[in-house]
C-alpha cells in the first residue's frame, strides 16, 4: 500500500510511519496541512492518515479541498478530538473513518487494510481522456485504438495527467508525483520527459493530446 501520514506530532508521526514501515508498507510523513494537501493532490495514494489540528492549515480544510478537487482517496481522521460532533464535522467533510488518540498501531493498520480492501474492490481502473485509453491496473495504454508501450516513467506521468484531465498539472506536482521530491524549477528532466510520451502518444495523430501552459504546466486534453 502507498500511505500518506499528515500528522505534525513529534513522537506519533514517527511512529506511525516506522509501523507502517515495519508492516511491509510505503508510508510517507508530512508534518503540515499546506504540503500534506500539495503531496495528497501529486501522488496516487491507497489511503490518507490525517490529523485534525495541523500547522500551516487544518486538516478538515485539507480534506474539504481533496474532495472538492475529485481526490477520492479514502482519508483516515486521527485526531484528540473525540466528540460526537466533532466526528461527525469529520465524516461529513468526506472522512471515511475517525480514530481519536490515544490510539493503538494495530488498530489504526487494520483499519487501513479494511479501508484499502474495500477501495480495491470498487476501483475503476480505467480512464479515459478523448481517445485516450489508460488502465492503471494494467498499464495498458491506447490511442484511437493503438497499442503504446510506455516507459515506467511516462507512465507514471501520464497516470497524474490522466487523473487531473482538463486541468493543469504543474512541474512541481509532476516531480513530487514521479521523484518524490520537491522542484525547484532548476532541471529540464520534466521537460525532457514529457516530450518524449507526447512523442508517443501523438505518433500518427493530427493533434497532440498534451499541451504546455507556458510557466504553469501540462493540461491533458479530455475532448
Amino acid at each position: 500500500m502507498q500511505i500518506l501520514v499528515i500528522e505534525d506530532d513529534p513522537v506519533i508521526g514517527p511512529a506511525v510511519r516506522q509501523g507502517f514501515r515495519e508492516a511491509g508498507q510505503h508510508c510517507e510523513l508530512v508534518t503540515n496541512g499546506s504540503e500534506g494537501t500539495s503531496r495528497a493532490v501529486a501522488g496516487l495514494w491507497d489511503v490518507i492518515v490525517l490529523d485534525l489540528m495541523l500547522p500551516g492549515r487544518p486538516g478538515l480544510e485539507v480534506l474539504t479541498e481533496l474532495r472538492q478537487s475529485g481526490i477520492t482517496t479514502p482519508v483516515i481522521v486521527l485526531t484528540a478530538k473525540g466528540s460526537v460532533a466533532e466526528r461527525v464535522a469529520g465524516l461529513n467533510a468526506g472522512a471515511d473513518d475517525y480514530l481519536v488518540k490515544p490510539f493503538d498501531f494495530a488498530e489504526l493498520l487494520a483499519r487501513v487494510q479494511a479501508i484499502c480492501r474495500r477501495s480495491t474492490v470498487n476501483t475503476v481502473t480505467i480512464r479515459a481522456a478523448g481517445d485516450l485509453v489508460v488502465d492503471t491496473q494494467t498499464h495498458r495504454v491506447e490511442r484511437a485504438g493503438r497499442p503504446i508501450d510506455l516507459s515506467p516513467t511516462q507512465f507514471s506521468i501520464l497516470e497524474l495527467l490522466v487523473r487531473h484531465a482538463g486541468q493543469v498539472v504543474t512541474r512541481k506536482m509532476l516531480c513530487e508525483h514521479v521523484w518524490g521530491f520537491h522542484w525547484d524549477g532548476t532541471t529540464n528532466v520534466i521537460e525532457v520527459h514529457v516530450n518524449h510520451l507526447r512523442g508517443k502518444l501523438d505518433a500518427g495523430c493530427d493533434e497532440s493530446c498534451i499541451q504546455t501552459v507556458r510557466g504553469r504546466g501540462y493540461v491533458l486534453r479530455n475532448s
